[in-house]
């Protein structure tokens, strides 16, 4: 590990530093005859990258070394592949979710799914508990949506994949989901990380619409130091300036995510252009850049829709996503998962 150490560091707080290193197991050699580099010999371990870092006498950690988090891609270390039902993704898997935004009524969501699954969608999305801006809008049907997504997921064989918000709300949800989603606004709740962490469901995590990769990846690492390896990284758009959009889909980071972590990268168009116009051109350049998969909001009447009906888009302009998707997985030799027997 080498550790970049504070401008005229007090021999007080370089004693700390060194301390720490004796304890954890290193050996220290001073870098440089200005004393600000510090090359830490031994055995690393997750949580001693953080441990330095938060020593006022550090100013940074420069190479982690065999300190790596649970999250970064270890050199050649190959993607990790997380499974949810028919769907993969990661390892050269790719999976489309579709869905709409929550979930209305029963009837609604049937058809919404059957018409999902019947293009090519493997995971049903859809909220039964809905976070918003406003304590007035609509905060989702709450346990009804539980039971109806129970029963899209009994007869159409889609895996289902919905928001919990609270911790003391994870076993109930875990037992109608498939795939947990913690969402933007909860990215940064530890407890609720933690608490998902525990149940060993695959967890959907989205991005902060304003945190740094290093934060998002950190939200991650509580899942995963909590024993639950499969973490599906979702980019969701960041907040801009423009209100041409209601978020700026930050393409790069699908990039440099598939560079730092062996986890699947996903994006989700729908939240980041806010408009079902753009929805499919962010698509295909989310999956151009690399994600392991593509999630997007989905309603047969998106003008009656109770959340998000202006991003809603079509069974029909779902169809072109799901081909726009196949086409270009396949210019890197992706495969998109598909169901194989379709329950009637």
């Amino acid at each position: 590990m080498l550790v970049r150490l504070s401008k005229n560091l007090p021999d007080a707080q370089l004693k700390v530093v060194l301390a720490l290193a004796r304890e954890l197991g290193y050996e220290a050699k001073p870098l440089g005859a200005q004393r600000e580099l510090l090359e830490l010999t031994g055995r690393g371990a997750p949580d001693h990258r953080s441990r330095f870092e938060d020593l006022a006498g550090v100013a940074g950690v420069i190479d982690a070394g065999e300190a790596r988090e649970r999250f970064q891609r270890a050199p050649g270390q190959p993607d990790t592949v997380v499974q949810v039902g028919a769907a993969s993704f990661g390892g050269g898997h790719v999976a489309v979710i579709g869905g709409p935004c929550a979930v209305e009524d029963t009837g609604r969501l049937l058809e919404i799914a059957r018409g999902v699954r019947d293009l090519g969608a493997t995971v049903l999305r859809g909220g039964a508990y809905k976070p918003r801006t406003s304590p007035y809008s609509f905060q989702g049907t709450r346990e009804q949506g539980l039971e109806a997504l129970a029963r899209a997921r009994l007869e159409t064989g889609l895996c289902v994949v919905t928001e919990v918000l609270d911790p003391r709300d994870v076993a109930a949800v875990a037992e109608v989901a498939d795939l947990l989603q913690i969402g933007s606004r909860n990215m940064a709740n530890s407890p609720l990380l933690q608490e998902v962490g525990r149940q060993r469901k695959p967890v959907l995590l989205k991005r902060g619409f304003s945190a740094t990769l290093r934060e998002f990846c950190l939200a991650a690492e509580y899942v995963l130091a909590e024993g639950n390896p499969n973490v599906i990284l979702c980019e969701r758009g960041i907040r801009g300036f423009d209100p041409s959009t209601r978020n700026v889909l930050d393409v790069g980071a699908v990039a440099a995510l598939k560079r730092l972590t062996h986890l699947p990268v996903i994006v989700d168009p729908s939240h980041a252009a806010g408009r079902a116009d753009l929805v499919r051109a962010l698509a295909r350049a989310g999956i151009a850049a690399g994600a392991d998969g593509v999630m997007v909001d989905v309603h047969t009447a998106p003008a009656e829709a109770h959340c998000d009906g202006h991003q809603a888009i079509s069974l029909e302009e779902f169809a072109r996503i799901v081909s726009d998707v196949r086409a270009l997985a396949a210019l890197d030799g992706r495969q998109v998962a598909s169901l194989t027997e379709i329950p009637r």
